[in-house]
């Protein structure tokens, strides 16, 4: 018999994510098997009165179809998904696998002409013409990663992904507000002292809509407007590698010093393009049963007490003008037990060591979200 919470998550997902409707198409794509989810999914969507379709993928294929691939496959490999994707009204993707590191070996040139072609069916088409959610789902290797038994980290998992998204949503608004009415965000804690203006972007509420697990609030730094320094406290897995103590300096926007556990790797990585040492996102994470990071950025992002900084492109509906091939979501924790810090908003202290201390903002507290 299936574990009902698969069905809760599945409805979940047709039913508030994607709102799907009446003979709309739907494309279902697994990284990993997850059959029970997915056949949970189709069902759902099928009571709908919608379509499902059904991608199946691995990590260990994709390694092989990088490893050999050239321009000319690249290419009409993203014409081949760019026809799929055309042709649907929504879009989940269920990824899992049992290896992070599995692309670890893929020349990196590889992956940049990946990156510049079959990504930009996501990038160009699925972002803004589908309605899309994006979910990781538990297997051992994401217990293990959380420091977990398998079955307390599916007790997690779905405390995570089936939490109250409505409540949150509402209380999301008056972060909407502030930062919409913000010009100068200062964020400060160890190794860090950064300043930059979000004045006129766009902000962008995240509560169960487009991902799950959710809770992120996000803008963009005006383009040229971030200075100072930014040290990252979480490990950043990116294209098969786990970065760390990664410290990015800042001058007038730009990248100007990179340093981490890898630091020729990691300048490669912002070598890519122009607009890879320029920042396209600000989010502020307040998911409050994610406590720690799992090397999973779908988790890592939304970690309560957290805001992530992300070199690479813009997305459109918060755009600051930066195009990259990139799009980078690195995180910092600034809860106490982390090391603390503070972010002020125009000179007002709005959230210290994780905690928003401003009356408007306390109903994001993890003991007011859980309530």
């Amino acid at each position: 018999m299936r574990d009902p919470r698969i069905n809760k998550l599945a409805d979940l997902l047709v039913n508030y994510s994607v709102k799907l409707q009446k003979d709309e198409k739907l494309l279902i794509e697994n990284t990993g098997i997850q059959q029970e989810l997915v056949s949970a999914i189709v069902e759902k969507a099928y009571e709908a009165g919608g379509h499902p379709f059904v991608e199946l993928k691995d990590q260990k294929v994709m390694r092989s179809l990088l490893k050999g691939a050239n321009e000319t496959q690249l290419k009409a490999w993203e014409q081949y998904e760019a026809n799929v994707m055309n042709d649907m009204d929504a879009y989940i993707a269920v990824r899992s696998g049992d290896n992070i590191n599995e692309l670890a070996d893929v020349p990196s040139e590889k992956n940049k002409l990946y990156g510049q072609t079959v990504m930009n069916v996501h990038r160009q088409i699925r972002v803004p013409n589908t309605k899309w959610c994006v979910l990781r789902y538990p297997n051992e290797s994401m217990a293990q990663l959380a420091e977990m038994s398998t079955e307390a980290f599916e007790d997690f998992y779905f405390n995570v992904c089936t939490l109250d998204y409505a409540k949150m949503n509402d209380a999301m608004d008056a972060l909407v507000k502030k930062m919409q009415e913000t010009d100068e965000v200062k964020i400060k804690g160890p190794g860090t002292d950064l300043k930059f203006s979000i004045k006129d972007i766009p902000v962008i509420k995240c509560a169960g809509e487009l991902n799950i697990p959710d809770g992120e609030v996000y803008t963009a730094p005006v383009r040229n407007s971030v200075n100072g320094t930014l040290t990252y406290n979480t490990p950043s897995p990116y294209q098969g590698f786990t970065y760390e103590n990664v410290s990015l300096t800042f001058e007038d926007g730009k990248i100007i010093h990179a340093q981490a556990n890898d630091t020729e790797r990691i300048q490669h990585v912002f070598d890519t393009d122009e607009g890879a040492r320029y920042i396209g996102e600000f989010a502020i994470g307040i998911n409050p049963y994610i406590q720690h990071p799992m090397k999973d950025i779908l988790f890592d992002e939304k970690i309560d007490g957290s805001f992530h900084f992300t070199p690479g492109q813009a997305y459109d509906n918060a755009y600051n003008g930066n195009d990259s091939s990139i799009h980078w979501d690195m995180v910092n924790i600034q809860r106490e037990d982390y090391g603390g810090g503070e972010m002020y908003f125009d000179g007002e202290l709005v959230r210290k060591d994780g905690r928003f201390v401003i009356p408007e903002l306390t109903p994001l507290n993890p003991d007011q979200l859980k309530a």
